[in-house]
């Protein structure tokens, strides 16, 4: 959804990264097909991007796949200072060129993490994250378009009912990610090679499942 942060957060190996994947090809395809005919910008703080996968998802679609990686303006952040220099630099990105429509950042707490993570610098750590996410917010509103974050989960020992979504997991980043999402999925693994992705807040749609799986087109129905 433009003008607003929507959070995808599990486990591993639950397809975070080929959903970002996906959407890095889907919102290249034309109006007529439900999407915005637009580029992507997309922030790799993890060293997942692969190119193979989009030329796959690509193919999916009937879409050529170095056009596909054209429209992608790729940036790898090394640590949670350069991924706060990149999203930055995205405001001059967007004003040069009106055609991107989606800013994905994969992941959004995994070096803050890395670089803050005793409990003395929790403090600054979230303050750090706060002003990541009001920058990503002034983005999505000022050039109208999408943000998608991804996020990894943490045991929640106060969980008490299971039939929560994520029920003994939790999202880290604590309430400011949260807060600063209008739209929360959270995936998780079925049966087999099936995943569930569970839309836990929508500012429009009510809360649902959809099942689905992994292959290299990215996710296919299952």
């Amino acid at each position: 959804m433009s003008q607003s942060i929507s959070k995808v957060y599990s486990e591993f190996r639950t397809g975070k990264m080929q959903l970002a994947h996906t959407m890095s090809v889907v919102t290249q395809l034309p109006p007529e097909m439900g999407a915005a005919s637009g580029k992507v910008t997309y922030i790799d703080t993890e060293g997942t991007f692969r190119l193979d996968c989009i030329r796959s998802i690509a193919e999916r679609f009937g879409v050529d796949g170095n056009m596909a990686l054209e429209n992608i303006l790729y940036a790898h952040a090394f640590n949670s200072e350069h991924q706060m220099e990149l999203i930055s630099e995205c405001s001059l990105r967007f004003a040069e060129d009106k055609d991107f429509r989606l800013l994905i950042v994969d992941s959004i707490m995994g070096l803050f993490r890395v670089d803050l993570s005793g409990r003395g610098e929790l403090s600054e750590r979230q303050q750090k994250v706060a002003q990541v996410m009001s920058k990503l917010t002034k983005l999505s509103e000022e050039f109208n378009i999408a943000v998608l974050i991804t996020n990894q989960v943490q045991s929640n020992p106060g969980a008490t009912m299971t039939f929560v979504a994520g029920g003994a997991l939790k999202p880290i980043g604590g309430h400011i990610l949260s807060h600063s999402s209008a739209t929360r999925m959270f995936l998780r693994k079925g049966r087999a090679e099936e995943r569930v992705a569970k839309l836990v807040d929508s500012p429009d749609r009510p809360e649902s499942e959809v099942s689905y799986k992994l292959d290299e087109g990215g996710w296919t129905d299952v």
